[in-house]
Order: C-alpha cells, then structure tokens, then sequence
C-alpha cells in the first residue's frame, strides 16, 4: 500500500510542476509580443487560466493528502535496529572458562 501510494506521490510531484511552470503569470503579457500570446487560444480568452488554475488546485490537493498518508505509514513502521552495536552484542558468544581439569590434554 505504501509503495502505491509513493508511486502516486511522484507522479503528483511531477505533474504539479508541470501545470505551474505552463501556467501564465501576472506579467506574461509582455511575452505576447514574441508570439506566446497565441498559445493560449487554445482553451478560450479566459478558460485557460481558470482551467490550469482548478487542475492545479486538485493535483496540490492530492499531493498534500498523499503526504499525510506517507507521513502516518511512516510513523506507524515498526522500528527496524540496524545499529552496528546491537548486532555484534547479540551475534557474540559468551564462553566459560576452562577448568583446570580440562587443559591436561592439551600439548
């Protein structure tokens, strides 16, 4: 589940900055001059702004929800050690010394 929604986050992501950078400013007139003016006839005189601005409005929203999904999954995770220490205290062997009566057999 967390892996779906990760996936949906990036393609959020991306689209959102996608819409933001199509999306015209207060100052884009002055571009209309070299030709992007006509660019924007596409979805009507004052439908293009409207338009991007909804899509972008619902995609940011979506994204946000994402993030708190991710953020909640994240919190939830069962803590996994991976500390160095940990594992070489649980890994080491504890060995009795020998008893005198042993080492007669050794060389």
């Amino acid at each position: 589940m967390q892996t779906i929604i990760l996936s949906i986050h990036i393609i959020l992501a991306v689209s959102l900055i996608v819409l933001i950078l199509v999306q015209h400013g207060k100052g884009a007139d002055a571009g209309a001059a070299f030709g992007s003016g006509a660019s924007s006839t596409v979805f009507g005189a004052q439908g293009s702004a409207t338009f991007l601005t909804k899509i972008t409005t619902v995609i940011a929203l979506s994204f946000f929800l994402t993030s708190l999904s991710l953020a909640y999954f994240a919190s939830n995770a069962s803590p996994v050690s991976e500390s160095l220490i940990d594992n070489t205290n649980k890994t080491q062997i504890n060995t009795a010394p020998l008893d005198s009566n042993d080492t007669k057999n050794l060389p």
